[in-house]
């Protein structure tokens, strides 16, 4: 009876689990991204392509690993029951990383397009009250529960893709070739000009893990996980290519690389500027609105996953109206702080930065999450793949994995020392949390509070036991629907 109204409660059909994996895609990224790759030239197309069959490797194996395990967590999950508790709780902490500084980076580029519609980049603290604005207002409605997480993430989705394949289709009408640039037109070479911008670029795909993030929220989440996680990646590819091509034609590549909105340039350049330009950025701002709400979820559920297992603090916990709260306030005030902070390299120096922190940061689960695939498939524990599809999954693991360190390379020098930095300051989290837990359990405890613990719910062991399950064994991740259950 319980199983039957949680499923009845869980929010995400394969509708909305497939706008929230494109809406998390189709971010600002898209909008900004085009003139920040345009310095390397048109090269940075052929690392779109790179990059969009990579993004597909990833979405197939994380449609792979939540048919395994079908729980809110996604790559935490996954690295925890392959590596044990340490793996599991760097996947965590990077990937919380990732999301709000994201959403940080979200705040920077959607600056650039509210310009277009008021001036608020004349003054610097008219632009950081601006961004702090856009960073809250998703914020809010996520505090409102999933069910307005939701609609809010069907409707932006929809208002942003027609907009966006407009000026796509659009802009193969108006394309000129001489606007195009060189083909290379940085001094790296052609394998460092590609990884180079593809590092840059990875930016726009984050968000191919959000329906797997998400797994215990969905409906039928074996099934559906899988499917809106390919069918959001194809939508979002779809969009890009064609969307970068226009821009890059149509205008030219010495203003692109100067350009704080390339896609409001794009149509001034068609239709002669006027309203096509105003339109766009209101499109844009739509469209950053959107993913802001879907990365504002998922940095509350990366550390309530590990939370759940006392990985993170416990007051990661705390629920209300399916959203856990406390995730939410958290992850948008340091988002906050490092938008003010970053604001004072430029909005594109900003931009530029924390795309290629989150570049490196993201790259971490998905290794461990590519990692335990390819754990399970050679280890033995092989459970829902059949002997046919093993040297399938087992070679797309790879390819995830191989693809995945790729972009670690190409991330730079500076963006994997800012990224480790990041990840390394989350040890002390993880040393701190694991001495209060070992002092616990080695406390005498009376023999009415021993009784008492052994009769509690399986919560209690999750938190604590459960956090020093052995590697690939035991229960692991936590019931996320028995905290605060959709």
């Amino acid at each position: 009876m319980q199983d039957q109204q949680d499923q009845r409660s869980r929010r995400f059909g394969l509708p909305t689990a497939t706008a929230l994996v494109m809406g998390n895609i189709i971010g600002g990224g898209i909008f900004l991204l085009p003139a920040l790759v345009a310095p390397y030239g048109t090269v940075s197309l052929l690392a779109f392509v790179v990059l969009t069959v990579g993004a597909l490797t990833l979405a197939l194996v994380f449609g792979r690993l939540a048919q395994r395990d079908p729980r809110t967590g996604g790559p935490y999950v996954y690295a925890r029951a392959a590596f044990g508790d340490f793996a599991g709780f760097l996947a965590a902490w990077s990937y919380w990383i990732t999301t709000w500084v994201s959403n940080a980076a979200l705040a920077v580029a959607a600056v650039g397009y509210l310009d277009v519609l008021l001036p608020v980049r004349g003054e610097t603290w008219h632009t950081v009250l601006a961004a702090l604005v856009i960073l809250w207002l998703p914020a809010l409605a996520n505090l409102a529960g999933t069910r307005y997480v939701g609609a809010v993430q069907l409707v932006s989705t929809v208002l942003k893709f027609v907009p966006l394949l407009l000026v796509a289709v659009g802009g193969l009408l108006f394309f000129d070739p001489a606007n195009l640039g060189p083909f290379q037109a940085s001094d790296q070479g052609l394998a460092g000009s590609v990884s180079a911008s593809a590092a840059i670029l990875l930016f726009s795909y984050l968000g191919v893990e959000s329906a797997a993030m998400s797994a215990g929220e969905v409906r039928d989440p074996r099934r559906n996980v899988g499917r809106a996680t390919v069918l959001g990646t194809l939508g979002a590819a779809l969009v890009y290519l064609l969307g970068t091509l226009a821009v890059f034609g149509t205008v030219a590549h010495d203003d692109l690389t100067h350009s704080t909105a390339p896609f409001s340039d794009a149509v001034d350049a068609m239709f002669g500027g006027g309203w096509g330009g105003a339109a766009i950025a209101g499109a844009a701002l739509i469209s950053m609105t959107g993913a802001l709400n879907g990365w504002t979820l998922m940095s509350a559920q990366a550390p309530y996953a590990a939370a759940t297992d006392g990985l993170f603090p416990a007051i990661f916990l705390r629920k209300r109206r399916g959203v856990p709260t406390t995730g939410v306030l958290v992850g948008t005030a340091l988002a906050s702080l490092l938008t003010v902070v970053n604001f004072t390299a430029g909005a594109g120096g900003a931009f530029r930065t924390l795309v290629l922190v989150t570049t490196f940061t993201a790259t971490v689960p998905y290794l461990l999450a590519t990692a335990a695939q390819l754990y399970f498939l050679l280890s033995g524990r092989r459970d829902q793949v059949s002997p046919g599809r093993l040297a399938r999954d087992t070679a797309l693991a790879l390819a995830a994995f191989g693809f995945s360190l790729w972009l670690v390379a190409g991330a730079g020098y500076a963006a994997v020392y800012q990224g480790v930095l990041f990840l390394f300051a989350g040890v002390l989290v993880y040393v701190w949390l694991a001495a209060r837990r070992d002092q616990g359990q080695r406390q005498p405890q009376p023999p009415s509070a021993a009784a008492g613990t052994q009769e509690a719910p399986a919560t209690v062991s999750s938190a604590g036991a459960a956090g020093r399950t052995p590697v690939g064994a035991g229960r692991v991740g936590g019931n996320h629907s028995g905290q605060g259950s959709f």
